[in-house]
């Protein structure tokens, strides 16, 4: 199955049997606001506190995806989660009282494609019938963590992302549905000493760009092959810098690209400046948006490569340069897929 020097082609499917979405109110009002499964009242979902909400997304999305998948908790086999909090708290508080045992993850807004890559490894190989990949972010619990408390009322600059508030479920396994995991090209660290984390499009564009170009060659084809090639939240800096470093290479993905960062809001009418970031933007993005259209066969086949800056109050702080990750997931219709 090892495909090159980074990528995995998988020879057992592993299907992606059911996902579930949940949104904060903002992204609600956005242009993918009627395709979430729920979008909240109120962005404290009823709870005390901000890490808290984002504990109850990921609660929410868990069981609406078990319940499509007409699964039990007890039935998945391994859990693969993580957020932007410090220790995976949103996880872990989150998924509690699901009992299913779990790995917990960091790659920052990454974090989907790196759990749907373990789980759709996992299933593959034969170490269980089903996983659950999960992540979540919160816009409020997200400034506490990275820069400043809402109350302090900060300007943000225009290069500076929304962090989504959402979270996304995918139950990946051996039954038959009509979308699939067929391979994986795991990125690499790429650092270009950008110190910058207002401006995240711009320290996540070459880690996007290594990870799309890798992929394109261990899997021997062009972006041609690919329906849309769709990163996580590169935002309109992020997209350029991405297009100029991938012409620099000789490949031209413009016709094809998609960015969730830039499509779950509406950059006239919402004001979030560079575009949606964070682990719950190209989650929800995959979940309500890009998975209909694979299911329906409109879009045969695409690469989702969600993109993480990878850091922290303290390396920033410490005056630390911001590196990025990305990871590519390939993801295709499956024509039967539900006979």
């Amino acid at each position: 199955m090892i495909r090159g020097a980074q990528s995995i082609a998988f020879e057992c499917p592993a299907y992606l049997v059911s996902s579930a979405s949940v949104a904060g109110t903002k992204e609600g009002e956005g242009p993918l606001g009627r395709m979430f499964d729920l979008v909240a009242k109120e962005d404290l979902f009823g709870e005390n506190t901000w890490e808290e909400a984002e504990s109850a997304m990921q609660k929410e999305a868990c069981q609406l995806a078990l319940r499509k998948a007409h699964l039990k908790p007890e039935e998945i086999r391994y859990l693969y989660g993580g957020d932007l909090l410090r220790q995976g708290v949103a996880t872990s508080r989150g998924v509690e009282a699901l009992k299913i045992p779990m790995f917990g993850l960091y790659g920052a807004c990454s974090t989907s494609g790196e759990a749907l890559a373990l789980a759709g490894m996992s299933v593959a190989a034969g170490y269980g019938d089903y996983m659950l990949a999960v992540t979540s972010s919160h816009f409020a619990s997200a400034e506490k963590e990275f820069r400043f408390p809402l109350g302090y009322a900060s300007q943000r600059p225009l290069s500076a992302h929304w962090t989504v508030t959402g979270s996304g479920a995918f139950v990946v396994g051996k039954r038959k549905s009509p979308v699939w995991i067929t391979g994986i090209t795991i990125g690499k660290i790429v650092d270009y000493g950008l110190r910058d984390s207002q401006n995240m499009g711009a320290c996540m564009a070459p880690a996007a760009c290594d990870t799309i170009l890798q992929n394109l060659k261990d899997f021997e084809r062009t972006t041609e092959d690919y329906d849309r090639i769709i990163t996580g939240d590169l935002g309109y800096v992020g997209q350029s810098i991405l297009f100029d470093l991938m012409r620099g290479k000789g490949v031209d993905i413009k016709s094809r690209h998609m960015d969730c960062g830039m499509t779950i809001f509406d950059q006239n009418l919402q004001d979030t400046h560079a575009g949606g970031s964070g682990c719950g933007c190209a989650a929800v993005t995959l979940s309500s948006y890009i998975l209909p259209k694979l299911a329906n066969g409109e879009w045969k086949r695409v690469l989702f490569v969600p993109t993480g800056a990878l850091m922290s109050t303290v390396s920033y702080n410490e005056g630390a340069s911001v590196p990025g990750i990305a990871h590519g997931i390939v993801l295709e219709h499956c024509k039967g897929g539900l006979e």
